[in-house]
């Protein structure tokens, strides 16, 4: 049966290198039932309610691309999406976290639509290459600033923005952490991120910073303090418009490169370049955003993670079903990932914040056309401390520059329509 379902024979492999793979795959991915909760509560939303819907849409997403499009990727909330949502338009714009998750449900039902129709593709055509790499760059050196803030090793300052912060028992803790996340990541140790949250609160207890629960397995929290709080009806005004493209534009490239880079590794990519199933999955990605507004957190987004388990063998929609099971399962240890405390996350932050911005190494910032515009949106991010503002304004300078070059003919069309977005977004910020 489950070899007609997942089509096991025909791709290679059996159950037990699913199972496996389904493993891999959720301990390379499972931080982030930590660190979601951790940002979005910072947003003023109940903690323990998160971490039940951090699972649950983890859960239902990867469940669909497991079952729909039998792929062997895990989909969970985005890092870089969350912090958005959290700090650039909740804390930053002052918006209402109710509003915020309606945006994220638009932005997903928009990233349905534009799959069905084929209009993503030309999204995607639309943005030279150096800009998605250097928007996966500036959200990543966003993500390692909040990061550095949530450990305490930067604070703000009146006079210098920011400055060192003041040694304690936290810093010096989460600084432990770090460095053991590091030498995990280094040695390639599976599920680095994961070991370094889970020792760092360990060390955390032992040294009298962390309490210890009552018990370390029981019901997971209820979620009725997020769930179905999502508000249409305000996501709907036109000053929200900027919000939805931005989360669906960054839930478009997120997704579209990790299922790139994954669908390499599995061998679903056909000789002709074009990948195996990939409408199905851009679909499960999109219905998993909306599913997880309804349930109350931040775009749901493919995982490159999933990498991981496709590297332990993972060919089929079966092991994402493991990965699945295994999401599930951690529902009872709520009272555990809720004692977990934000010097303990930091380092997970600052960590995917290295592997994000990675990506910056592939720019050729000798080409001044290319480079402004890419070094403009890298640190206009976290020093603007907020995402959809980079982007505006390293689109207007990607125009600019191609004018500036004589290459003003060569923009492609969608990305004037870009622009002008990001034109309209900049003027209603500085107004």
């Amino acid at each position: 049966m489950l070899d007609r379902l997942f089509k096991l024979t025909a791709s290679g492999t059996t159950v037990g290198r699913e199972a496996a793979a389904g493993l891999t795959t959720y301990l390379t991915m499972a931080y982030i039932v930590f660190v979601n909760p951790d940002i979005l509560a910072d947003a003023g939303m109940d903690r323990g309610a998160l971490i039940t819907v951090t699972i649950l849409a983890a859960a239902a997403g990867t469940l669909m691309a497991g079952l729909w499009a039998n792929v062997p990727y895990a989909m969970a909330p985005g890092m870089g999406l969350n912090a958005y949502f959290a700090y650039s338009l909740v804390i930053g714009q002052g918006v209402a976290w109710q509003t915020a998750l309606g945006v994220v449900f638009f932005s997903g039902l928009i990233f349905l639509i534009l799959t069905i129709i084929g209009v993503r593709r030309l999204i995607v055509e639309a943005i030279p290459v150096e800009l998605r790499l250097a928007i996966a760059a500036g959200i990543g050196l966003f993500i390692t600033v909040v990061g550095l803030q949530k450990l305490g090793l930067i604070v703000a300052s009146p006079t210098t923005l920011v400055q060192l912060g003041e040694a304690s028992a936290s810093l010096l803790l989460g600084l432990a952490g770090l460095a053991l996340t590091i030498v995990l990541t280094i040695r390639r140790v599976p599920g680095a991120i994961l070991l370094g949250i889970v020792a760092t609160t360990l060390l955390g207890m032992v040294w009298g910073e962390v309490d210890l629960p009552s018990r370390l397995v029981a019901a997971p929290p209820s979620p009725a303090p997020i769930f179905l709080q999502l508000d249409l009806g305000a996501a709907l005004q036109w000053g929200m418009a900027g919000a939805i493209f931005t989360f669906m534009f960054l839930d478009l490239f997120d997704s579209v490169g990790t299922i790139v880079a994954c669908s390499y590794e599995a061998n679903l990519v056909r000789e002709d370049g074009t990948i195996e199933r990939l409408d199905r999955v851009l679909g499960a990605d999109a219905l998993a955003t909306m599913v997880g507004a309804a349930l109350g957190t931040s775009t749901t987004t493919t995982y490159i993670e999933s990498g991981a388990g496709i590297a332990a063998g993972g060919r089929t929609g079966l092991a994402s079903v493991f990965t699945t099971l295994l999401l599930l399962a951690t529902l009872v240890l709520t009272p555990f990932i809720g004692m977990v405390p934000g010097f303990a996350t930091a380092p997970a932050l600052i960590m995917v914040g290295v592997f994000m911005f990675k990506s910056a190494s592939r720019i050729d910032f000798a080409r001044l056309e290319i480079g402004i515009p890419a070094f403009l949106m890298i640190v206009l991010m976290p020093l603007t401390y907020s995402i959809s503002m980079g982007l505006a304004f390293g689109f207007l300078a990607a125009i600019a520059a191609a004018a500036a070059a004589g290459n003003a003919r060569r923009v492609h069309p969608m990305l004037w329509v870009i622009g002008g977005f990001s034109a309209v977004e900049i003027a209603m910020s500085l107004g």
